[in-house]
């Protein structure tokens, strides 16, 4: 018997639903296509509705699901969901220790100094993801090639174990950065409080809709991505995301998962049309 249609999917931007450099209409290796625009359409045409779930700031992303005409936003890795066009808003606290009142995490970071310990930890390795880190309200946006479980281990030595940092991805690297020459390709990370993800963003948002896990679809294309497959029914991890090192160990543990045939877009594409 086929799945039933889902009702709503919730999508990853970058690597995900936007190709190289944010584009819609470029494939991975960057020829141009109208695939993902015609799989949108067909989506929006079904009814389903479309979150936008992604690491980027709350205005970026509550301005992609303008243009992608999306249904809501779900920004900073789950920190932070949107509905009614951005009006209306709900922030996970995760476990940010009570201690700290209204104060948002980046401002206990600030105060704590952890992530400047953390970074001169890890000379040439790790850096702010400068310019786009400066906005963020709940997580450090950092770049640069370590391991999280290391990093991990290290917070909670120093009594800060209510901090996690997040691997969202692989991004090209750039004579401009400040790390290290390495033949592998710098990765995006979030520094945040536990309890804090996209799969618990999803969840109170499905909780919000009436709607349950076996209504929902979730596209993704990093380890980071994993933690949305508890809130749905389905989630695919685009052949992009499928191809990075750990990630076909990640996805053994993950019985609702799937990787697509296409990259990127592509791939997207792919997911959109066998959920509707």
């Amino acid at each position: 018997m086929a799945p039933a249609a889902a009702r709503i999917v919730y999508t990853d931007l970058d690597g995900t639903m936007v190709g190289p450099r944010g584009s819609f209409w470029h494939t991975a290796g960057r020829e141009l296509t109208d695939g993902p625009a015609g799989a949108l359409l067909d989506l929006h045409r079904a009814g389903v509705s479309l979150v936008l779930v992604s690491g980027r700031t709350y205005e970026q992303v509550v301005e992609a699901a303008r243009i992608f005409a999306a249904d809501g936003a779900i920004a900073e890795l789950g920190a932070t969901i949107g509905w009614g066009s951005g009006r209306d808003t709900h922030r996970l606290r995760g476990e940010l220790p009570e201690q700290y009142g209204d104060r948002t995490p980046m401002e206990v970071m600030a105060e704590l100094g952890v992530v400047e310990e953390l970074i001169a930890a890890n000379p040439g390795r790790l850096e702010w993801h400068a310019p786009w880190h400066a906005t963020h309200a709940t997580d450090a946006l950092l770049r640069g090639r370590v391991d999280p479980l290391s990093v991990d281990a290290w917070l909670a030595e120093r009594g800060a174990g209510w901090l996690t940092l997040k691997d969202n991805g692989a991004i090209p690297p750039a004579s401009w950065m400040g790390l290290a020459a390495d033949p592998a390709p710098p990765r995006v990370y979030h520094l945040m409080p536990r309890g804090i993800s996209k799969g618990a963003a999803i969840a109170w948002d499905l909780e919000r809709r009436a709607l349950s896990p076996d209504d929902a679809v979730a596209i993704g294309d990093s380890v980071s991505d994993l933690d949305m497959a508890p809130a749905v029914g389905r989630l695919w991890i685009t052949a992009n995301g499928g191809a990075v090192d750990g990630m076909s160990q990640a996805l053994a543990a993950v019985p609702n998962a799937a990787v697509t045939a296409g990259a990127m877009g592509e791939g997207w594409a792919q997911a959109v049309r066998a959920s509707l």
